[in-house]
């Protein structure tokens, strides 16, 4: 049985009480839509409103006094110290595509249901327009929506970790006569969850990178280029679309491996299952190192000896649907990457018969 993509529909086991708001920072447009959406979840709906502190900081709501008693109904958390990731029922995003990233981010387990709004640039991931958005987010805490289950990458660092001793003279402290400066005292473990990416790209270095992809522990190729991206199906359409790859319904269980500037005529991106599991690792001839971003974000180096591992998480962000996931993806093509925008070819012109 293949499942249609329009079949997914959002369903609340009970109504949903907390809303987390993720407002674009550094915007003064998106003021005005984030105090009538924060003043119609609190009033009119009795909502709880999650909101990032620094947000709140901004001097624009922060001087507001008519905001001010809707601003102390909120809570509020900070990024990296408040785990926020077992009260949120929903989530409604004020931007563009980097405020739906950045909500990924945020939960490193199960995501809550996620309301983009376009207030940005791009809008690719973001199909609601606020201009009737109290009906749409009604509808939404009926649970009358459909939904696409956003597949994100699980992601594992290894990192050789290495300890810098004070050296005099070539002498340690403790007057052992020291051959190198550092000591391998270790690993060092991080685990991220990525919506769009894994790019893995030579950094600031002049020499071509070179790193070996291995495939359920099979080394498939090794990359000499630019570098290599990981991406998602929801990834299908950002940086890989520009470095060449065919652009993936989110649907689609997947990941794509697409090269950066390849130093090679025939290597073409390719799409593996979503069960695989890949591992980047510099070329053991490799002249420098490498280094590596999730989603645009904790961006570091990668040295000999460290290991990228990448496989399909069991945590996809629920993306809701402003008409259904196919409309929406097409839409989003026309509309932001104007796929197959073309003037049309003029028809023959029908001769009168005599």
């Amino acid at each position: 049985h293949i499942q249609d993509p329009a079949s997914q529909r959002l369903t609340w086991n009970k109504p949903p009480k907390s809303v987390l708001v993720i407002k674009k920072i550094r915007d003064a447009s998106l003021l005005q839509p984030f105090k009538e959406l924060c003043v119609y979840l609190t009033e009119e709906n009795n909502m709880i409103v999650y909101v990032e502190k620094k947000v709140l900081e901004d001097p624009a709501i922060a001087n507001d006094e008519n905001f001010g008693p809707v601003k102390k109904k909120f809570c509020t958390f900070r990024e990296d110290y408040d785990d926020i990731s077992n009260q949120i029922d929903f989530i409604i995003c004020l931007g563009g595509d980097g405020t739906l990233l950045y909500a990924s981010s945020l939960f490193q387990g199960s995501v809550p249901p996620v309301m983009a709004f376009h207030l940005g640039s791009l809008g690719f991931l973001t199909p609601f327009n606020f201009e009737n958005f109290q009906s749409q987010v009604t509808q939404v805490i009926e649970g009358n929506a459909a939904l696409v289950l956003r597949s994100r990458l699980k992601v594992k660092v290894v990192k050789e970790h290495r300890e810098k001793t004070t050296v005099q003279n070539g002498i340690e402290e403790n007057g052992v006569v020291s051959a190198n400066l550092e000591k391998e005292v270790g690993k060092q473990i991080m685990q991220y969850q990525v919506l769009n990416e894994v790019v893995v790209d030579r950094g600031p270095s002049s020499y071509l990178s070179n790193v070996d992809v291995f495939l359920n522990g099979h080394l498939i190729t090794t990359v000499q280029g630019d570098g290599v991206i990981v991406s998602t199906p929801t990834g299908s359409t950002a940086y890989a679309a520009a470095a060449g790859a065919s652009m993936i319904h989110p649907n689609v269980p997947a990941i794509m491996i697409t090269p950066i500037c390849p130093h090679s005529l025939s290597f073409r991106p390719i799409v593996v299952p979503a069960g695989v599991e890949l591992k980047i690792m510099l070329s053991p001839d490799a002249r420098n190192t490498a280094w590596v971003s999730f989603d645009g974000r904790k961006r570091q180096e990668i040295c000999h000896g460290d290991s990228i591992s990448i496989t399909t998480s069991c945590y996809p962000l629920p993306s809701i649907c402003f008409r259904d996931p196919v409309s929406d993806w097409f839409e989003s093509l026309a509309e932001c990457l104007h796929w197959n925008v073309r003037k049309k070819q003029n028809n023959f012109a029908v001769e009168e018969e005599e």
